[in-house]
């Protein structure tokens, strides 16, 4: 019943061992898994890149978001250092996740550990008009809370 929109296509490097994979039938990402051959260990507040050992080719029109796995972030506190990152469709590089460790304890990645998603994603292209001042809304320019708790 699986239904695509697009098609990624994935070179896989020589220190991949796993493709990205969906785990279930209604996940939204794909997991990446480290391409590392030992263990790396990353202290409170350190970040390291980690590599995929994929690279990808999307079609024109979708990006790739590349973001934390939930179960890493509550339970261990391993999380993206940008939070959610793009994969622009004309990047060729080797796909890598910028991991922080915002916990109070070390955390070793483990080779081949699932350590991020990836969701593809369509993309729009705005075209940028200037004016000398915007359209006025009841809301105007409060944010940060503004609205309440």
């Amino acid at each position: 019943m699986e239904q695509y929109t697009t098609t990624l296509k994935i070179e896989r490097l020589a220190h991949n061992k796993f493709l990205p994979e969906y785990k279930t039938e209604g996940a939204a990402g794909m997991d990446l898994c480290a391409a590392i051959e030992e263990p790396v260990t990353l202290q409170p507040l350190e970040r390291k890149l980690i590599p995929t050992g994929i690279k990808i080719e999307l079609e024109h029109g979708f990006e790739a978001q590349v973001r934390p796995r939930s179960g890493m972030s509550i339970k261990h506190g391993i999380t993206l250092i940008n939070c959610v990152g793009t994969i622009d469709e004309d990047y060729r590089g080797e796909v890598c996740v910028p991991i922080v460790n915002i916990s109070n304890e070390a955390y070793t990645i483990q080779p081949q550990e699932r350590i991020a998603q990836m969701v593809i994603a369509k993309t729009e292209r705005a075209k940028i008009e200037v004016l000398a001042e915007l359209t006025g809304t009841t809301r105007g320019a409060g944010g940060f809370g503004s609205t309440g708790k």
